[in-house]
């Protein structure tokens, strides 16, 4: 995904929309803030989201930060590479939360979610327009 492609939040997750199916993601700005990343709390398919509201957290060795979702819908699936999981042999597989710094806007995706109502990409940013509300926030 190309990030002057998506659709950018002010709370710093990203929206790649095919048809009514959005990938969601947070910015490299946000996971650079961050530093550190330790867990990610994802929500379990089939948990509605309102635009606005929390849909999970990643928690870093500094803070524990809400996501928030920046389109009302289902979610489909989960980035189960990101969360602490069970092989088929029985042994812990460790979160790969690296990807959230090394791939943000392709491996290191959070979410997929059906949009209930494709018009509320029209609250979110361009990304030069994020990059103006980064810059400012820096300051």
């Amino acid at each position: 995904m190309s990030p002057d492609q998506l659709k950018y939040s002010k709370t710093h997750e990203w929206v790649a929309l095919e048809g009514t199916t959005a990938t969601i993601g947070i910015t490299d700005f946000a996971v650079h803030l961050l530093s550190d990343l330790v867990f990610a709390d994802l929500p379990p398919i089939g948990k509605k989201m309102t635009q606005g509201q929390p849909f999970g957290e990643v928690e870093s060795v500094k803070a524990v930060s809400d996501l928030y979702a920046p389109v009302s819908g289902e979610v489909l699936a989960r980035n189960e590479r990101l969360t602490e999981r069970r092989g088929a042999d029985g042994k812990t597989i460790a979160a790969e939360l690296d990807l959230l710094t090394s791939s943000p806007f392709a491996d290191g995706w959070l979410i997929k979610a059906n949009v209930t109502d494709v018009g509320e990409l029209g609250n979110l940013l361009s990304q030069s327009e994020y990059k103006a509300h980064c810059d400012a926030s820096a300051h």
